[in-house]
């Protein structure tokens, strides 16, 4: 594999020099926007060192050593330079992506994902992960590239919750597929219907997915005397979002949900007129 570099940390080492050459030039809203200009065309500058600029040191690889490189700044504690990162994705999910996702650094694994991206080639393993042992936020990152394209995920989505695995974040994809299928549709409703401590989270899956066929039940559920004021806001964005309307006039003053919302809207109002 070749030399390991730390191509972050000589970026950060001329940084350093041009703000102090430039000390009070511009404004930290300034160095904030120009920063990232600098990075950038560090990875088109020659390094005599390395016998090339940090994007072509990159670009030479084959998706063997790309991932071999990953892998190594991540094991040796070595900030994960953009380049590095940049021509990877421009790969198009290689194979070894795919094995980093079965490691047992969860580090490894999310970079892994964010780098393949929506890949249908990685399906299979965030499936694996979503399923697996792994922490929450892991999970939730695989299922954010899931949902950026439910369609070709929905068939095993729809599998796995039959069968009671991860139901939640099974809904959560099918709640963003695009083309309509009444299975899904179904497997929505039919959510909403009978998990009523989940009722706010499940009407605005339905509000996603964006089929008019739920306003029915929306409205049904919203008008009940026992819905509370979470509920009730949560089924009010929800029937709007799939062009409905509710109009009926409901009193929440002694709901305490509405109460508490309250206290915290006034604290905020205080505290902001105090800092004034």
């Amino acid at each position: 594999m070749k030399k390991l570099i730390d191509f972050d940390g000589m970026f950060d080492e001329k940084l350093a020099e041009y703000m102090e050459e430039n000390h009070g030039k511009y404004t930290e809203k300034q160095w904030e926007s120009i920063i990232p200009k600098l990075y950038k065309s560090f990875g088109d500058t020659f390094i005599g060192s390395v016998g090339n600029t940090p994007k072509g040191y990159y670009a030479e690889m084959s998706d063997e050593e790309l991932v071999g490189q990953l892998e190594a700044h991540v094991r040796e504690g070595i900030a994960v330079p953009d380049f590095l990162c940049r021509e990877l994705e421009s790969r198009g999910c290689p194979d070894g992506l795919l094995a980093l996702m079965r490691s047992d650094s969860e580090e490894l694994v999310t970079l892994a994902v964010n780098l393949a991206g929506e890949d249908v080639k990685a399906f299979d393993v965030y499936f694996d992960i979503i399923t697996g042992d792994f922490g929450s936020e892991v999970k939730d990152t695989v299922a954010e590239r899931l949902k950026g394209n439910a369609d070709a995920a929905k068939e095993r989505a729809i599998e796995l919750y039959q069968k009671h695995v991860e139901e939640e974040y099974m809904l959560e994809i099918l709640s963003r597929c695009v083309a309509r299928d009444d299975r899904v549709f179904e497997i929505l409703l039919n959510a909403f219907r009978t998990s009523p401590d989940e009722l706010p989270m499940h009407a605005s899956y339905l509000a996603s997915y964006g089929d008019e066929r739920a306003l029915p039940v929306l409205l049904e559920f919203i008008d009940r005397d026992e819905t509370n004021y979470l509920e009730y806001r949560e089924l009010k964005y929800a029937i709007e979002a799939l062009g409905g309307e509710y109009t009926r006039v409901r009193d929440f003053s002694e709901d305490p949900y509405f109460l508490e919302i309250a206290a915290q809207s006034q604290m905020q109002t205080v505290s902001g007129q105090k800092k004034e």
